[in-house]
This record gives structure tokens, sequence and C-alpha cells, in this order.
């Protein structure tokens, strides 16, 4: 199985090394990533733990975790598929971007490349995401990288005491 996806618009996916603990320290710094993670990642220590259990869940089979790069190899992202069901050949993508990479389709492009990787490598027939509504970003995202929109879960995540409605996407193999 590829470890790494070159994109023809400049991006490359690779698996998450030891020397990105200051990319990952930087991205959990945002408040918006606390959210993202069941331990905060707030020290190098924390960075550590959190590439370790990345690199896990890849060695088990459970989840890919990507670092998305430009041609300098400079960390923009993340994009990974998690939740990978073999039986019925389903997966759950998430990503997001560092501050300096957004607006720029990163995001889009990533989960694009994620989504060919998904389907060629481990062999998955459909993918799934999800965004809280009040995240436009995230929506444009999903659609950008041909995800079509299912249906709405309500009120499926809390934060802080606030419950989020969810807009549920997923793309095929078969999607052109």
């Amino acid at each position: 199985m590829r470890d790494h996806v070159n994109t023809a618009e400049g991006l490359r996916l690779r698996r998450w090394q030891a020397a990105d603990v200051p990319a990952v320290l930087t991205a959990f710094a945002e408040p918006s990533m606390a959210w993202q993670t069941a331990e905060p990642v707030s020290s190098p220590a924390a960075a550590r733990r959190w590439l370790a259990a990345e690199a896990a869940q890849w060695d088990s089979g459970a989840r890919f975790a990507f670092a998305v790069t430009d041609e300098a190899d400079t960390v923009l992202g993340n994009v990974a598929v998690g939740a990978v069901d073999r039986r019925h050949r389903t997966g759950w993508v998430s990503y997001w971007t560092l501050a300096a990479a957004r607006g720029r389709g990163v995001a889009s492009r990533a989960c694009r490349a994620l989504a060919g990787w998904s389907f060629e490598e481990v062999g998955l027939f459909r993918l799934e995401l999800g965004h809280r509504v009040n995240n436009p970003a995230s929506c444009r995202v999903a659609r950008a990288a041909g995800f079509a929109v299912e249906g709405l879960q309500r009120r499926k995540l809390e934060y802080d005491g606030v419950r989020y409605d969810v807009e549920l996407h997923a793309r095929l193999a078969t999607d052109i």
C-alpha cells in the first residue's frame, strides 16, 4: 500500500513523521482545533503522542492519516480516512488545514486525492464525512472534493454544552 500520493496540483500526501512535531503544535494551537482531539495537543510530548497514535492506527489498518504538504514538504494540513470498515468497504473522511493554507483549495484537493487513494489502495467503496452546519467552509471543501450531500444529523455533536447539527456527505467509488 502506498504511503504517499503526489497530486497534479503540486500537493503531496505523506505519512506523518516525527519531524512534524512543530507543524502539529502550530495546528492544534488554534482554538477551533481543541475539539479535534480527546487530549489537548499543547506540548511537544503531546504532539509526539498524537503522531504515535496516528502511526499505530495506520499500522492496524483502522485509520490512515496523511500530512498534506507542498512541494517543499511544508505541512499545510491533514487528511484522513478512519473508521475503516472492511466488511462494508466504508470509511470516514476528516481534514483540517493550517491557517496559512486556508482559502487556497488545499483541503478539497487533498480530499480528492485521499478519496482516489482510499478507493484504489484500501479498496473502499463509500466514503462519508460530516461537518457542523455552522461551518460553511467545510461544506465547500466537501462539495469541491466530490462529496454529495445526503442529509442532516440533528444535534449530533456537542461542544462546550452546545449541540450542533451535522450535514452528512458521501462519495462512492463509482462517482465521477
